[in-house]
């Protein structure tokens, strides 16, 4: 298989950048759903938090990679039988997708430095944090992040109906394509 994208399939790097970045984001929605019910003598009430974290800040690391790869090698170009409507909602799904991942995790990223202590990751190094004092900031970042999450999470769910749609009833390579097929 092709580390780069072709005019007609996907490579390898996107690929796999695709489907890590869906196990991360239903991995960490699981994540955050489960933790917010933990009490504080629970085991985990202070490292899912920090697990959390550290995942959250590497899927930025991992998003950020993924939209210079995205800039430097486009995507194969929509099938022939895809009509204006379906590359028109194929494109403002991907963007919404795209930058609802990032506005959540620059709300994570609020909700844990406003107190004005930085994030460390896995240990292994230290994410300051340099926007503090915002009125509220804690409240209304963790507003966004969990409408936002859940709204992500469903979207993404519809994401894979539709691919499912186009494998199953329209019968394309849309699915196939992410496959490496």
């Amino acid at each position: 298989m092709q580390w780069r994208n072709s005019p007609s399939r996907y490579g390898l790097v996107s690929i796999m950048a695709h489907w890590l970045v869906a196990v991360a984001v239903f991995g960490l929605f699981g994540l955050g759903y489960w933790m917010v019910g933990l009490d504080y003598y629970s085991g985990w009430y202070k490292r899912a938090p920090d697990l959390h974290k550290s995942v959250g800040l590497l899927l930025f690391a991992l998003m950020l990679g993924r939209m210079l790869w995205r800039w430097l090698n486009p995507p194969p170009a929509s099938l022939p039988n895809h009509g204006q409507l379906t590359r028109l909602g194929s494109k403002f799904g991907h963007a919404f997708l795209y930058f609802g991942l990032f506005v959540l995790m620059l709300s994570g990223y609020l909700i844990s430095t406003a107190e004005g202590r930085g994030i460390a990751v896995f240990g292994w190094f230290e994410v300051p944090a340099t926007i503090t004092g915002i009125p509220n900031q804690e409240d209304l970042a963790g507003l966004v992040h969990e409408y936002l999450a859940w709204a992500l999470v469903i979207f993404a769910g519809i994401h894979a109906l539709a691919a499912l749609k186009h494998h199953f009833i329209d019968r394309d390579r849309t699915l196939l394509r992410m496959f490496g097929r």
